[in-house]
């Protein structure tokens, strides 16, 4: 147990001090502040002695130095047990503080809101991450506070211990607090990375908020939770059952696609991770029914993501067939009464979701691979096409729309496509050739027409045999990337089927 005597306050955010305050007093804690804190705490008419006045010394170079002093921190950092610490305390005249209530500079705030170097400089906090990192080190007799969201615990746990700490609460506190610092530098370390465009630093730092823990992950023995490097999602859920670890990764993989998609258009069906459907008719419905068409079975329980405000005509249709989850730019009313008859369909508003700067991690062991997202924006000028037949402006557009779809399918991928969207896709084979017959298998099992079909490849076709079979199937146009030692054999089989092939400048696996 330690008895609480002396408070170091210094806090940003000065919410809900005063029953903090009050507790302290009925304890008869004497209480150092400065600056704002100190301010806060006189206006509430709380007795309290201004570092300054404390050290002796006064806040200079514009408050950037005020608790960085010898008082302050042998205060906090000597070993109550320790016969010669003591003795250098006596012999200085220093005070033990126990109790350091802080928390930093809104320096992630600030990034969010402002783009001026100097300002965000200005607001890493120096000071106050030395005395948390200080107290939290010494726990053992010293207790450290981080957030406001911990006053209610540290006035219980006076309440109960009589103006003093159990050890087993102060290493709690320290736990936090090392936490706090470390998320802080990690976001300080984030910001200068991203200025100075070094995306693979020699030691890299992953950091994140706890969203929730999950029930479990991708199977029930497993543990899961989710992290956010936002304070909170970037989606909202309005109805429905909690999401769990797959449906979180089956939301993410269709709205890494719907938001590659043009803006408001779109409905993308995923299932396990991989489209089995998508379209981007601009008609909500007829959108919708198209991607659906594409694989009817797969779709059953798996995730619609609508690149739009989802309207009733949309609902109704959706409302027809199981689904785990539907997601939107929005919902009206009217369809969010259609929905919520079924009390564990689970509906996710993404109006705010967008792709921005995002890296993906891939993870076994000790050991993590990093990567940029792969979110290209196509233009015709990536594309060069290479066969004597030359594509329509439709054809053209079918072929670009494919192969974007076709980057997001696991590798290696083929995706039929006709009218903007698909009619059939083959994903995560090893073999390019047992995914162009699973493609050409829905095609022709749900769609039953090869009129005008173009088909995409995630990656150049190393032999003939490929492009050989999507042509028997019926399809007129091929768009691939370049690269195999057999590109003129693949051309010159497009030539002699009169074949329009167009070849991209990128490749683009996901597996």
């Amino acid at each position: 147990m330690r008895k609480i005597k002396r408070a170091l306050i210094s806090v940003s955010d000065k919410k809900n001090l005063k029953p903090l305050l009050s507790m302290l007093k009925k304890n008869n804690v004497e209480i150092i502040s400065s600056g704002g804190t100190y301010k806060e705490i006189k206006k509430l008419k709380f007795k309290c002695i201004e570092v300054s006045e404390y050290t002796g010394s006064p806040e200079i170079l514009e408050g950037r130095v005020k608790t960085l002093h010898p008082k302050i921190h042998a205060g906090i950092l000597n070993k109550r047990n320790n016969k010669s610490h003591y003795q250098e305390l006596i012999k200085n005249k220093f005070k033990n503080i126990d109790l350091v209530i802080v928390n930093f500079y809104p320096f992630e705030e600030t990034l969010k809101n402002n783009s001026n170097h100097k300002k965000i400089v200005e607001n890493i906090d120096v000071g106050g991450p030395t005395l948390v990192r200080a107290a939290a080190k010494n726990y053992n007799d010293v207790i450290v506070i981080t957030s406001e969201n911990q006053y209610k615990e540290l006035i219980t746990e006076m309440t109960k211990n009589k103006g003093s700490t159990t050890l087993s609460f102060r290493e709690k506190m320290s736990q936090v607090a090392f936490t706090e610092t470390a998320y802080y530098d990690a976001l300080i370390s984030g910001y200068f990375n991203k200025i100075t465009n070094n995306h693979f630093p020699k030691k890299k730092i992953i950091y994140g908020n706890l969203v929730e823990k999950l029930r479990y992950g991708e199977n029930p023995h497993q543990e899961s939770a989710i992290y956010s490097q936002n304070i909170f999602l970037n989606i909202k859920q309005l109805h429905g059952k909690p999401l769990s670890y797959n449906n979180y990764n089956d939301i993410f993989s269709a709205l890494t696609i719907s938001k590659s998609l043009p803006k408001n258009i779109g409905t993308v069906i995923v299932k396990h991770a991989n489209p089995c459907g998508v379209s981007i008719l601009k008609n909500k419905t007829e959108s919708y029914k198209s991607a659906l068409a594409c694989d009817p079975i797969s779709a059953f329980g798996g995730v619609v993501s609508c690149n739009f405000r989802i309207n009733k005509n949309v609902a109704s249709e959706l409302n027809n067939i199981f689904l785990e989850v539907i997601i939107g730019n929005g919902f009206d009313k009217d369809a969010l009464k259609i929905f919520k008859k079924k009390k564990n369909l689970r509906l996710i508003d993404a109006s705010n979701f967008n792709i921005s700067e995002v890296f993906k991690f891939s993870s076994a062991d000790k050991n993590i691979l990093v990567q940029t997202e792969d979110k290209k924006v196509f233009t015709k000028k990536d594309f060069r096409i290479v066969s004597k037949k030359k594509p329509t402006k439709s054809q053209f557009d079918d072929l670009i729309f494919a192969f974007n779809v076709c980057r997001y399918v696991k590798s290696n991928a083929i995706v039929l496509a006709v009218n903007k969207s698909t009619t059939g896709i083959g994903s995560g084979q090893p073999s390019r050739l047992d995914s162009c017959q699973i493609a050409i298998g829905k095609m022709k099992k749900f769609i039953k027409t090869t009129t005008g079909v173009v088909a995409a490849s995630d990656a150049f076709f190393p032999f003939v045999d490929g492009i050989e079979k999507l042509v028997q199937s019926g399809v007129g146009a091929v768009i691939q990337p370049a690269g195999s030692i057999r590109d003129n054999e693949v051309i010159r089989f497009a030539n002699e089927t009169n074949t329009v092939l167009v070849f991209s400048k990128t490749r683009h696996f996901r597996h």
